[in-house]
Protein backbone atom coordinates (compact mmCIF):
# COMPACT_ATOMS: atom_id res chain seq x y z
CA UNK A 1 0.00 0.00 0.00
CA UNK A 2 2.62 2.18 0.86
CA UNK A 3 5.03 1.82 -1.70
CA UNK A 4 2.00 2.60 -4.68
CA UNK A 5 0.98 5.72 -2.46
CA UNK A 6 4.43 6.69 -2.24
CA UNK A 7 5.69 6.41 -6.01
CA UNK A 8 2.31 8.36 -7.15
CA UNK A 9 2.04 11.81 -8.60
CA UNK A 10 1.54 13.93 -5.35
CA UNK A 11 -1.40 15.60 -7.14
CA UNK A 12 -2.67 12.19 -7.75
CA UNK A 13 -2.92 11.39 -4.32
CA UNK A 14 -5.09 14.95 -3.83
CA UNK A 15 -7.46 13.70 -6.25
CA UNK A 16 -8.29 10.40 -4.83
CA UNK A 17 -9.07 12.08 -1.17
CA UNK A 18 -11.59 14.55 -3.54
CA UNK A 19 -12.99 11.18 -4.70
CA UNK A 20 -13.46 9.42 -1.50
CA UNK A 21 -13.06 11.53 1.28
CA UNK A 22 -12.91 8.83 3.77
CA UNK A 23 -10.04 7.83 2.10
CA UNK A 24 -9.22 4.45 0.39
CA UNK A 25 -11.38 1.81 2.22
CA UNK A 26 -9.52 -1.10 3.62
CA UNK A 27 -11.13 -3.94 2.06
CA UNK A 28 -10.26 -2.07 -1.38
CA UNK A 29 -6.20 -2.49 -0.73
CA UNK A 30 -6.60 -6.50 -0.81
CA UNK A 31 -7.59 -6.47 -4.31
CA UNK A 32 -5.03 -3.25 -5.48
CA UNK A 33 -2.46 -5.12 -4.17
CA UNK A 34 -2.83 -8.29 -6.21
CA UNK A 35 -0.87 -9.11 -9.02
CA UNK A 36 -3.21 -8.95 -11.46
CA UNK A 37 -4.23 -5.22 -10.78
CA UNK A 38 -0.76 -4.15 -9.77
CA UNK A 39 0.33 -5.18 -13.34
CA UNK A 40 -1.95 -2.32 -15.14
CA UNK A 41 0.50 0.57 -12.83
CA UNK A 42 2.62 -0.08 -15.65
CA UNK A 43 0.25 0.97 -18.48
CA UNK A 44 -0.72 4.15 -19.57
CA UNK A 45 -4.39 5.54 -19.91
CA UNK A 46 -2.75 7.48 -22.53
CA UNK A 47 -3.05 4.67 -25.38
CA UNK A 48 0.58 5.13 -26.31
CA UNK A 49 0.40 8.86 -27.17
CA UNK A 50 2.74 9.63 -24.08
CA UNK A 51 5.72 8.14 -24.69
CA UNK A 52 6.21 10.65 -28.16
CA UNK A 53 6.93 14.46 -27.93
CA UNK A 54 3.70 15.05 -29.54
CA UNK A 55 2.18 15.74 -26.34
CA UNK A 56 2.64 16.65 -23.16
CA UNK A 57 0.79 14.99 -20.90
CA UNK A 58 1.36 13.37 -17.09
CA UNK A 59 2.03 9.63 -16.05
CA UNK A 60 -1.48 8.11 -15.01
CA UNK A 61 -1.74 4.30 -15.08
CA UNK A 62 -4.31 1.79 -16.18
CA UNK A 63 -4.78 1.36 -11.88
CA UNK A 64 -4.97 4.88 -11.07
CA UNK A 65 -7.90 5.15 -13.12
CA UNK A 66 -9.18 1.89 -11.58
CA UNK A 67 -8.69 3.03 -8.18
CA UNK A 68 -10.51 6.41 -9.23
CA UNK A 69 -13.25 4.55 -10.73
CA UNK A 70 -13.54 2.32 -7.53
CA UNK A 71 -13.39 5.41 -5.04
CA UNK A 72 -16.08 7.55 -6.59
CA UNK A 73 -18.80 4.00 -7.17
CA UNK A 74 -17.51 3.69 -3.37
CA UNK A 75 -18.64 7.58 -2.44
CA UNK A 76 -22.06 7.40 -4.03
CA UNK A 77 -23.06 3.96 -3.19
CA UNK A 78 -21.57 2.32 0.03
CA UNK A 79 -21.59 -0.86 -1.97
CA UNK A 80 -18.49 -3.65 -2.16
CA UNK A 81 -19.46 -5.17 -4.90
CA UNK A 82 -20.21 -2.45 -7.36
CA UNK A 83 -16.90 -0.48 -6.12
CA UNK A 84 -15.27 -3.57 -7.15
CA UNK A 85 -16.71 -4.19 -10.35
CA UNK A 86 -15.53 -0.05 -10.83
CA UNK A 87 -11.54 -1.96 -10.01
CA UNK A 88 -12.15 -4.77 -12.20
CA UNK A 89 -13.73 -3.03 -15.50
CA UNK A 90 -10.05 -2.47 -16.86
CA UNK A 91 -8.51 -5.45 -15.48
CA UNK A 92 -7.90 -6.80 -19.14
CA UNK A 93 -6.45 -3.47 -20.46
CA UNK A 94 -3.47 -4.32 -22.50
CA UNK A 95 -0.30 -2.57 -23.05
CA UNK A 96 -1.24 0.92 -25.05
CA UNK A 97 -4.79 0.00 -24.04
CA UNK A 98 -7.41 1.18 -26.49
CA UNK A 99 -4.46 0.88 -29.36
CA UNK A 100 -5.13 -2.97 -29.37
CA UNK A 101 -8.75 -2.33 -29.90
CA UNK A 102 -7.71 -0.28 -33.41
CA UNK A 103 -5.33 -3.80 -34.09
CA UNK A 104 -8.70 -5.47 -33.44
CA UNK A 105 -10.50 -3.15 -35.85
CA UNK A 106 -12.80 -1.99 -32.86
CA UNK A 107 -12.18 1.63 -33.83
CA UNK A 108 -16.13 2.58 -32.29
CA UNK A 109 -16.94 0.79 -29.37
CA UNK A 110 -13.11 0.34 -28.46
CA UNK A 111 -14.47 -2.77 -26.20
CA UNK A 112 -13.01 -5.64 -27.73
CA UNK A 113 -10.69 -6.33 -24.85
CA UNK A 114 -13.10 -6.80 -22.38
CA UNK A 115 -13.98 -10.06 -22.77
CA UNK A 116 -11.16 -11.32 -21.20
CA UNK A 117 -12.05 -9.49 -17.76
CA UNK A 118 -14.00 -12.85 -16.29
CA UNK A 119 -11.17 -14.90 -17.31
CA UNK A 120 -8.58 -12.98 -15.78
CA UNK A 121 -10.32 -12.48 -12.17
CA UNK A 122 -11.13 -16.67 -12.43
CA UNK A 123 -7.87 -17.70 -13.16
CA UNK A 124 -6.60 -15.11 -10.35
CA UNK A 125 -5.85 -17.06 -6.79
CA UNK A 126 -5.50 -14.29 -5.11
CA UNK A 127 -8.71 -12.44 -6.16
CA UNK A 128 -10.86 -15.63 -5.96
CA UNK A 129 -9.16 -16.33 -2.48
CA UNK A 130 -10.40 -12.73 -1.51
CA UNK A 131 -14.15 -12.98 -3.45
CA UNK A 132 -14.77 -16.07 -1.11
CA UNK A 133 -13.48 -14.61 2.01
CA UNK A 134 -15.54 -11.69 1.35
CA UNK A 135 -18.77 -14.32 -0.06
CA UNK A 136 -19.05 -12.55 -3.51
CA UNK A 137 -19.43 -14.00 -6.57
CA UNK A 138 -17.47 -13.76 -10.00
CA UNK A 139 -20.47 -12.81 -11.61
CA UNK A 140 -21.35 -9.69 -9.48
CA UNK A 141 -17.97 -7.94 -10.11
CA UNK A 142 -16.42 -8.64 -13.45
CA UNK A 143 -18.90 -6.97 -15.42
CA UNK A 144 -19.48 -3.30 -14.40
CA UNK A 145 -22.18 -2.43 -17.31
CA UNK A 146 -24.61 -4.07 -15.06
CA UNK A 147 -24.35 -1.20 -12.18
CA UNK A 148 -25.91 2.06 -13.78
CA UNK A 149 -23.32 4.16 -11.34
CA UNK A 150 -20.36 2.62 -12.36
CA UNK A 151 -21.05 2.69 -16.00
CA UNK A 152 -23.43 3.66 -18.39
CA UNK A 153 -24.86 4.29 -21.82
CA UNK A 154 -22.97 7.48 -23.82
CA UNK A 155 -24.26 10.25 -23.11
CA UNK A 156 -25.31 9.51 -19.68
CA UNK A 157 -22.80 10.07 -16.64
CA UNK A 158 -21.43 7.20 -14.64
CA UNK A 159 -18.40 6.48 -12.39
CA UNK A 160 -15.89 5.53 -15.27
CA UNK A 161 -16.83 8.50 -17.52
CA UNK A 162 -16.43 11.39 -15.00
CA UNK A 163 -13.74 10.28 -13.72
CA UNK A 164 -11.90 10.09 -16.90
CA UNK A 165 -13.01 13.97 -17.53
CA UNK A 166 -12.07 14.44 -14.41
CA UNK A 167 -8.30 13.47 -14.80
CA UNK A 168 -7.99 14.02 -18.15
CA UNK A 169 -8.44 17.35 -17.64
CA UNK A 170 -5.94 17.39 -15.06
CA UNK A 171 -3.50 17.01 -17.34
CA UNK A 172 -3.75 13.06 -18.40
CA UNK A 173 -4.67 14.46 -21.64
CA UNK A 174 -4.24 18.16 -21.42
CA UNK A 175 -4.14 20.56 -18.68
CA UNK A 176 -7.80 22.00 -18.48
CA UNK A 177 -8.37 22.72 -14.44
CA UNK A 178 -7.16 22.07 -11.36
CA UNK A 179 -7.72 20.11 -8.27
CA UNK A 180 -9.82 23.21 -6.61
CA UNK A 181 -12.58 22.65 -9.52
CA UNK A 182 -11.83 19.28 -9.99
CA UNK A 183 -13.50 19.69 -6.46
CA UNK A 184 -16.28 22.24 -6.75
CA UNK A 185 -17.43 19.97 -9.53
CA UNK A 186 -17.17 16.83 -7.74
CA UNK A 187 -19.26 18.19 -5.06
CA UNK A 188 -21.92 19.17 -6.97
CA UNK A 189 -22.53 15.55 -8.26
CA UNK A 190 -25.44 13.38 -6.53
CA UNK A 191 -26.97 10.09 -7.51
CA UNK A 192 -30.56 11.29 -9.47
CA UNK A 193 -32.89 9.64 -11.47
CA UNK A 194 -32.90 9.72 -15.37
CA UNK A 195 -35.90 9.72 -18.06
CA UNK A 196 -35.62 5.79 -17.96
CA UNK A 197 -36.10 5.39 -13.68
CA UNK A 198 -32.87 4.76 -13.33
CA UNK A 199 -30.06 5.76 -11.20
CA UNK A 200 -27.64 8.30 -13.15
CA UNK A 201 -24.71 10.75 -11.23
CA UNK A 202 -26.25 13.97 -11.72
CA UNK A 203 -25.11 18.01 -10.95
CA UNK A 204 -27.31 20.04 -8.54
CA UNK A 205 -27.16 23.20 -10.04
CA UNK A 206 -26.57 24.13 -13.88
CA UNK A 207 -24.25 26.45 -13.76
CA UNK A 208 -21.53 23.45 -12.61
CA UNK A 209 -22.92 21.42 -15.20
CA UNK A 210 -22.04 23.76 -17.94
CA UNK A 211 -18.69 24.23 -16.75
CA UNK A 212 -18.18 20.16 -16.65
CA UNK A 213 -19.74 19.90 -20.23
CA UNK A 214 -17.25 22.56 -21.33
CA UNK A 215 -14.42 21.02 -20.33
CA UNK A 216 -15.24 17.72 -21.21
CA UNK A 217 -16.30 19.18 -24.99
CA UNK A 218 -12.38 19.94 -25.52
CA UNK A 219 -11.26 16.64 -23.83
CA UNK A 220 -13.75 14.97 -26.38
CA UNK A 221 -12.16 16.64 -29.15
CA UNK A 222 -8.81 15.59 -28.13
CA UNK A 223 -9.91 12.16 -28.17
CA UNK A 224 -10.14 12.49 -31.50
CA UNK A 225 -7.38 14.71 -32.70
CA UNK A 226 -5.48 13.58 -35.71
CA UNK A 227 -2.38 13.10 -33.75
CA UNK A 228 -3.84 10.64 -31.49
CA UNK A 229 -5.88 8.76 -34.20
CA UNK A 230 -2.43 8.47 -35.86
CA UNK A 231 -0.59 7.25 -32.61
CA UNK A 232 -3.40 4.48 -31.80
CA UNK A 233 -3.12 3.21 -35.44
CA UNK A 234 0.82 3.31 -36.02
CA UNK A 235 1.24 1.67 -32.41
CA UNK A 236 -1.73 -1.08 -33.25
CA UNK A 237 0.02 -1.49 -36.76
CA UNK A 238 3.43 -2.11 -34.54
CA UNK A 239 1.90 -4.59 -32.80
CA UNK A 240 0.31 -6.64 -35.49
CA UNK A 241 3.32 -7.13 -37.77
CA UNK A 242 5.60 -7.82 -34.91
CA UNK A 243 2.83 -10.28 -33.96
CA UNK A 244 2.44 -11.56 -36.93
CA UNK A 245 6.83 -12.07 -37.66
CA UNK A 246 5.89 -14.09 -34.36
CA UNK A 247 8.55 -10.99 -32.62
CA UNK A 248 5.83 -10.72 -29.87
CA UNK A 249 2.36 -12.65 -28.64
CA UNK A 250 -0.48 -11.51 -28.32
CA UNK A 251 -0.67 -12.97 -25.05
CA UNK A 252 2.36 -10.46 -24.62
CA UNK A 253 0.06 -7.33 -24.57
CA UNK A 254 -1.75 -8.83 -21.64
CA UNK A 255 1.28 -10.23 -19.94
CA UNK A 256 4.00 -6.99 -20.09
CA UNK A 257 4.33 -3.94 -18.99
CA UNK A 258 4.07 -1.09 -21.56
CA UNK A 259 8.09 0.02 -20.99
CA UNK A 260 8.97 -3.93 -21.67
CA UNK A 261 7.02 -3.57 -24.73
CA UNK A 262 8.84 -0.81 -25.84
CA UNK A 263 11.80 -2.30 -25.13
CA UNK A 264 11.27 -5.02 -28.01
CA UNK A 265 10.00 -2.46 -30.16
CA UNK A 266 13.27 -0.38 -30.07
CA UNK A 267 15.46 -3.20 -29.86
CA UNK A 268 13.41 -4.49 -33.37
CA UNK A 269 15.75 -5.04 -36.44
CA UNK A 270 12.38 -6.24 -38.67
CA UNK A 271 11.14 -3.58 -40.86
CA UNK A 272 12.38 -0.94 -39.98
CA UNK A 273 10.21 -0.96 -36.72
CA UNK A 274 12.68 0.42 -34.19
CA UNK A 275 13.67 3.08 -36.69
CA UNK A 276 10.32 4.44 -37.52
CA UNK A 277 9.30 4.09 -33.76
CA UNK A 278 11.96 6.48 -33.33
CA UNK A 279 10.94 9.29 -35.94
CA UNK A 280 7.22 9.02 -34.15
CA UNK A 281 8.85 9.27 -30.58
CA UNK A 282 10.92 12.05 -31.53
CA UNK A 283 8.12 13.64 -33.86
CA UNK A 284 6.53 17.29 -32.38
CA UNK A 285 3.61 17.50 -34.97
CA UNK A 286 1.99 15.28 -37.62
CA UNK A 287 1.57 16.39 -40.93
CA UNK A 288 -2.31 16.94 -42.25
CA UNK A 289 -3.57 16.30 -45.94
CA UNK A 290 -6.90 15.52 -47.13
CA UNK A 291 -5.97 13.39 -50.10
CA UNK A 292 -3.64 9.95 -49.66
CA UNK A 293 0.03 10.58 -49.25
CA UNK A 294 2.13 7.94 -51.20
CA UNK A 295 5.14 6.30 -49.89
CA UNK A 296 4.97 7.70 -46.26
CA UNK A 297 3.11 6.14 -43.16
CA UNK A 298 0.00 7.26 -44.16
CA UNK A 299 -3.38 6.64 -42.20
CA UNK A 300 -7.08 7.21 -42.93
CA UNK A 301 -9.25 6.64 -39.59
CA UNK A 302 -12.98 8.37 -40.45
CA UNK A 303 -15.11 6.10 -37.84
CA UNK A 304 -13.53 6.43 -34.11
CA UNK A 305 -15.57 6.22 -30.63
CA UNK A 306 -16.99 9.98 -29.84
CA UNK A 307 -16.70 10.19 -25.98
CA UNK A 308 -19.32 12.76 -24.81
CA UNK A 309 -21.31 13.23 -21.94
CA UNK A 310 -24.75 14.74 -21.53
CA UNK A 311 -26.15 15.34 -18.22
CA UNK A 312 -28.78 15.65 -16.05
CA UNK A 313 -29.07 18.77 -13.75
CA UNK A 314 -31.99 18.84 -11.02
CA UNK A 315 -34.60 21.31 -11.55
CA UNK A 316 -36.94 21.14 -8.46
CA UNK A 317 -37.12 18.53 -6.05
CA UNK A 318 -37.30 15.00 -8.23
CA UNK A 319 -37.60 16.82 -11.54
CA UNK A 320 -34.09 16.26 -13.45
CA UNK A 321 -33.59 17.69 -17.39
CA UNK A 322 -30.35 16.80 -19.66
CA UNK A 323 -28.34 20.05 -19.53
CA UNK A 324 -28.50 20.40 -23.31
CA UNK A 325 -32.22 20.95 -23.12
CA UNK A 326 -32.17 23.69 -20.09
CA UNK A 327 -29.19 25.82 -21.38
CA UNK A 328 -27.51 27.30 -25.15
CA UNK A 329 -24.18 27.55 -23.52
CA UNK A 330 -24.28 23.66 -23.15
CA UNK A 331 -26.01 22.97 -26.01
CA UNK A 332 -23.49 24.75 -27.90
CA UNK A 333 -20.31 22.47 -26.62
CA UNK A 334 -22.14 18.96 -27.12
CA UNK A 335 -23.01 20.54 -30.87
CA UNK A 336 -19.30 21.40 -31.14
CA UNK A 337 -18.17 17.56 -29.83
CA UNK A 338 -20.35 16.08 -31.99
CA UNK A 339 -19.61 17.81 -35.16
CA UNK A 340 -15.49 17.92 -34.43
CA UNK A 341 -13.73 17.16 -37.85
CA UNK A 342 -10.29 16.37 -38.86
CA UNK A 343 -8.52 16.22 -42.26
CA UNK A 344 -8.65 12.90 -43.63
CA UNK A 345 -5.39 11.71 -43.65
CA UNK A 346 -2.07 11.81 -41.76
CA UNK A 347 1.11 10.79 -42.18
CA UNK A 348 5.10 10.81 -40.65
CA UNK A 349 8.04 10.96 -43.64
CA UNK A 350 8.55 7.19 -43.08
CA UNK A 351 7.24 3.82 -44.48
CA UNK A 352 7.33 0.45 -42.82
Amino acid sequence: MGQYLEQINPMIKEYFKISSPEGIPDFLWDYINTPEMQKQNGISVSCGTIYSKMYNQIWYSSLDHSIAVALIVWNFTKDKKQTLAGLFHDIATPVFKHTIDFMNGDYETQESTEELTTKIIENSQEIMSLLNRDNIKVEEVDNYHIYPIADNDTPQLAADRLEYTLSNGLGVTEKLWGLDEVKEIYQNIEVQKNEDGIEELGFKDKEKAEKFVHVMSKLSCLYRRIETKYTMQFLADIMKEMSEQKLITKDDLYLYQEKDIIEKIENCEYANISKCFKIWKNATKINQSNEPVNDKYCVNIDKVKVRYINPLVEMNGNKFERVDKISEKANIDIENTLNYKTKKYAYLDFNF
